[in-house]
Order: C-alpha cells, then sequence, then structure tokens
C-alpha cells in the first residue's frame, strides 16, 4: 500500500473521531488528532493549558498558529513510508494552505475528506455526546456552528476549489460512512 496522508473536516459532531478511529483499526494507521491535542493541552495547570481551557469551553477555535504547529511538529516527525490520518485539522484557509504546501515540499500525497452532515444532525450528535462526555464545548453548539461556518467552510471550498476534497456523506451509520470511505480510498 502507498503511504497516504488522510484528513478529516467538517461540522462539529460529524463525526470525524469515529470515523479516524474506524480507519485507523481497517489500516493500522495512526490517528494524529486536533481535539485530543487541545484537549490535553486544555488539562495542564499553565497559561497555555487554562487560555486553551477557556477557548474550548466557549466553542471557540484555538489559535491558527497554535493549530498548525502541532500539525507541523506531527507531520515532520513521520518517516517518509508512515501512513497517518490527521483529524480536525485544517480548521481556516491559512491552514489548508499551510497543509498544502507543506506536503507538496515533502511530496506527499493527500486526501481530504468532508463528512457532511446538516445543522440538525449536528444539534442531534451533540445533545447525545453531551449527555455522556463531559465535554463543555458539546453544550454551546451554536457557537461551534457559527465558528464551522466563519472558518471552517471557506477552508473545505478551498479544498474543493484546488481539486483536493472528497464529500462523504456523514448521515448513514457509522459502519456505512467508514464503508464509503474506505471505497473512496480504494482501502
Amino acid at each position: 500500500m502507498n503511504t497516504r496522508t488522510v484528513f478529516f473536516i467538517g461540522k462539529p459532531g460529524c463525526g470525524k473521531d469515529t470515523q479516524a478511529e474506524l480507519l485507523s483499526q481497517a489500516t493500522g494507521w495512526p490517528v494524529v488528532s486536533a481535539g485530543d491535542q487541545f484537549r490535553k493541552l486544555a488539562e495542564e495547570d499553565s497559561v497555555l493549558g487554562r487560555k486553551i481551557k477557556k477557548e474550548i469551553d466557549s466553542g471557540a477555535l484555538a489559535p491558527d498558529w497554535l493549530a498548525m504547529h502541532l500539525y507541523l511538529s506531527s507531520l515532520l516527525k513521520l518517516a517518509d513510508e508512515d501512513s497517518v490520518i490527521f483529524d480536525g485539522f485544517s480548521r481556516e484557509v491559512s491552514q489548508a494552505k499551510l497543509i498544502i504546501t507543506s506536503l507538496a515540499w515533502l511530496k506527499r500525497p493527500f486526501t481530504v475528506l468532508n463528512i457532511a452532515v446538516s445543522d440538525e444532525s449536528v444539534k442531534k450528535r451533540l445533545a447525545m455526546r453531551a449527555q455522556t462526555s463531559g465535554r463543555a464545548d458539546d453544550g454551546v453548539v451554536d457557537e461551534r456552528l457559527k465558528e464551522y461556518y466563519e472558518n471552517t467552510e471557506p477552508a473545505i471550498e478551498f479544498f474543493k476549489k484546488e481539486g483536493m476534497l472528497m464529500e462523504i456523506d456523514g448521515e448513514p451509520a457509522p459502519k456505512k460512512i467508514a464503508e464509503n470511505i474506505r471505497s473512496v480510498l480504494n482501502i
């Protein structure tokens, strides 16, 4: 199998984490999760940790420069032959541009998968997840959707315009979505 670099992008609650994990289970590729990295930072009793926790709890995106620092740190540790799944990176146009230029410089092929779901599905899914997750950001759905439309949707449009985006219907059951993803990726 050729080296693969896969990005999951989409609305909050669209199933990025679930699909990244299911793809990882099917392929053995590691998942680098922006959300997990930010939540881990938010647990730290430091200036950065407290600031990130405040941002997460309000539903805001973490600063662009910090997200890209985490992405580049993970990317540059990979061996040439390593495949990887990036979950939740590229949430702004500036990040999408950096992703494209960094991977072009490394001559690393990549695929961006947009897990498309309706706002109604997002609200239902996050309401259900909020009951068990303990994540404060699941309680600020409207703010997260606002961030999505202001920042992530333009990044998705940028990837689409560059011909680097594959749309995945995120409404079916998770196993069906995973099958569709593996089919699109020829896995």
